[in-house]
């Protein structure tokens, strides 16, 4: 039983929620909705899920305190949930900037996190695992707030769950810690140090048997960094990936790989491999793209993504700050 169960609920009651006016663009097999909230209208496209459909938003790189696009773009999330039924949020790290959290306590968790998503809702179960970021700070505290939050979940730095998919179906989604698995983090001690005090090999064989022993239909991996993107940041942290990471993917038959990190949307497929590679987009900040190997899709709008299990597919809709859908990903099977 989660100690302080109510802790949050008691804010949120005192909260006003703050909207934005959000300008229409008909993306791709949606249609249009418009509601609002706080007496602004908020438009945006509708997912054309199924209604047998199990459905997950995925978000990351979160932590502005409210600024950039942060709160407007929590706002859009709650209004679009009240419309499709979305069953959680995927937490794929950085919800901090910059240092991470010093305890549960941290005051950061509420100015990062509990007063910005207060939609009723969001006030669903999100499922976490730390980014570069939280590893500046206290990582147990991130994993301890569990106790304290009425929705955090995040059982342990990496852990697995079975949810349907359709009707008749069943995914498996794996959530990882990435940042163990880089030497940039394992050689900076001063700057994460408890990056180098991971087993990262006990992990890797972890996923491995975790994959390997499902008979789930999907299988969907979560982590905070890309194994394949586009970006300036040190290409040795996609290459550890690649070397420790991409194999158990492709041998135990990974459908999809979701991460955040480079704050843009990008869908990557690589040759001789069948993984869809997503990069979502930042939640509040986002950066430049361009293409590059492998590149079927890359945008540098702030976002979040949604994800919609069926029997037979997996779609994937990114979705921007003004309520657009980017981009989709149709998988089938």
């Amino acid at each position: 039983m989660k100690s302080n169960s109510y802790k949050s609920f008691i804010l949120f009651a005192i909260l006003t929620l703050v909207g934005t006016s959000c300008t229409h663009v008909q993306g791709n097999e949606s249609s249009a909705v418009t509601t609002s909230v706080s007496e602004k209208v908020v438009t945006f496209d509708k997912p054309a899920v199924s209604d047998d459909a199990f459905n997950f938003y995925v978000a990351n790189d979160l932590g502005r305190n409210g600024y950039y696009q942060q709160k407007p773009i929590a706002e859009l999330m709650g209004e679009m949930a009240a419309e499709v039924d979305v069953e959680f949020v995927a937490a794929v790290g950085d919800t901090h900037h910059f240092m991470g959290v010093s305890s549960v306590d941290d005051p950061l968790w509420m100015t990062n996190y509990e007063q910005i998503y207060a939609h009723p809702e969001l006030m669903i179960d999100w499922f976490a695992v730390c980014g570069n970021h939280e590893y500046r700070g206290n990582t147990q505290a991130v994993v301890d707030y569990t106790d304290v939050s009425r929705r955090w979940n995040m059982q342990d730095r990496y852990y697995s769950m079975v949810v349907d998919a359709g009707k008749n179906e069943k995914a498996l989604l794996v959530f990882v810690d990435t940042t163990p698995l880089i030497d940039k983090y394992r050689k900076s001690s001063d700057e994460y140090p408890d990056a180098v005090k991971q087993d990262m090999n006990k992990q890797l064989t972890w996923i491995d048997s975790t994959l390997k022993n499902s008979d789930a239909k999907w299988k969907i991996v979560l982590g905070h960094h890309p194994v394949y993107a586009e970006t300036k940041k040190s290409q040795s942290e996609r290459t550890n990936l690649q070397e420790r990471l991409q194999p158990v993917l492709d041998k135990n038959g990974v459908d999809m790989y979701l991460c955040g990190h480079i704050h843009n949307f990008q869908h990557i497929r690589m040759p001789d491999s069948n993984v869809d590679y997503v990069v979502n987009s930042s939640g509040s900040l986002a950066r430049k793209v361009k293409e590059t190997e492998g590149t079927q899709f890359c945008s540098s709008d702030a976002g979040y993504s949604l994800v919609s299990l069926n029997d037979n597919a997996v779609d994937l809709y990114m979705i921007n700050g003004d309520g657009k859908i980017v981009y989709t990903i149709h998988r089938e099977k």
